[in-house]
């Protein structure tokens, strides 16, 4: 990429960090286009019979060759548009954060719903113990916060207060999950305050390397690794679980059964039943989820692996020197810890509020 004109136009070349950066950020930014291009034509999609219901399932050849020309016409465009994209990417990113949080408030109330229903000692204990698991580390994360983002002899009053509000946040959700109207269960409460722990750690982490409360900028190599792994597999944990869900969302209607099966008279004349049976044979099948919600998924997807592979802090600007932007990087993550704590606390108070509504 060094010898490439339109990349590399500066009068000093940069070092090899940013043209890493900015390649990633093409290949990125040809995923995102990718996959928003075929969200965008699977709009509208209601059944199975629409030819670009085949597109979805099939075409593969067509798609990865697609794929490779996106990616590859990536780099000819000029450095001002990746530096657009990088700029949008944190807010992206923050949005599939966002969906993150949906899917694991569904995912921790379903865990917890079928386990109880099946109403044995065992799965009860099995309820305790990992309960008790996730608050152990929980509070046991956040004296390590304390310890990493509250140096003494410096002013850490906001590092303290993103802590503190935590730690008061876990406790809210303990309280309003025992409370006797809501009938709640530790279950999801304890894996939403240990999210919201592992939130915190992350935008703390993001923190400049020069800022004085950044108690690990002398570990900066090996938290960023850390930090791209856990990154890396909860968004593929999410992409898979999403695309699962959505899957199972509805009713797949099944294959209409043969005249012949279940009885040795037809219901029908001869002539009726064929009819009727040829009639479902060729009845459109609804889909079962959104199909430009799926690929919509991907888009936001890249665009937050994107920020992970680069640390979120750097940018490719126009200059060719890597900034240090770390702050928005922080915000977004506190954001969305506070997202999904108020989205927990409404999924526990919404059916009291509104009984007359099914949630």
């Amino acid at each position: 990429m060094e010898k490439i004109p339109w990349i590399n136009h500066f009068h000093q070349t940069p070092n090899r960090e940013w043209f890493e950066t900015d390649a990633v950020l093409r290949v990125s930014l040809g995923n995102f286009f990718f996959f928003t291009m075929l969200a965008i034509i699977m709009i509208g999609i209601k059944d199975q019979k629409d030819p670009r219901d085949g597109l979805h399932h099939g075409g593969w050849m067509i798609k990865i060759i697609s794929w490779c020309l996106m990616v590859l016409f990536m780099f000819f465009v000029p450095n001002g548009i990746i530096s657009f994209y990088e700029t949008i990417s944190k807010f992206g990113s923050g949005l599939f954060l966002l969906v993150q949080v949906v899917l694991l408030l569904d995912f921790v109330h379903g865990w917890n719903e079928k386990w109880v229903k099946k109403d044995e000692q065992f799965w009860y204990v099995a309820l305790f113990v990992v309960s008790l698991a996730c608050y152990v580390m929980t509070f046991s994360f956040a004296g390590l916060l304390f310890h990493w983002f509250t140096p003494s002899g410096h002013d850490c009053g906001l590092n303290t207060f993103f802590i503190v509000l935590t730690l008061i946040l876990v406790f809210v959700f303990a309280v309003i999950a025992l409370h006797p109207a809501v009938n709640g269960s530790l279950l999801p409460a304890s894996v939403i305050s240990l999210y919201c722990t592992y939130l915190c750690y992350s935008a703390l982490s993001s923190e400049p390397r020069d800022y004085e409360c950044n108690g690990l900028h002398n570990h900066s190599k090996a938290v960023s690794t850390g930090t791209l792994t856990l990154g890396l597999l909860t968004t593929v944990l999410s992409v898979v679980y999403s695309a699962v869900r959505a899957g199972s969302s509805s009713t797949v209607l099944s294959q209409p059964s043969s005249p012949r099966a279940g009885a040795e008279k037809p219901l029908l004349p001869l002539d009726q039943k064929v009819q009727e049976e040829d009639r479902k044979k060729h009845e459109p099948r609804p889909v079962t989820y959104s199909y430009s919600f799926f690929h919509l998924i991907f888009s936001l997807a890249s665009m937050y692996s994107a920020m992970l592979l680069t640390g979120w802090s750097t940018s490719v600007g126009e200059s060719g020197k890597l900034v240090d932007v770390g702050w928005p990087s922080v915000w977004v993550r506190i954001v969305t810890g506070w997202t999904t704590a108020g989205l927990f606390i409404w999924s526990l108070i919404a059916p009291i509020l509104f009984p007359e509504r099914e949630f």
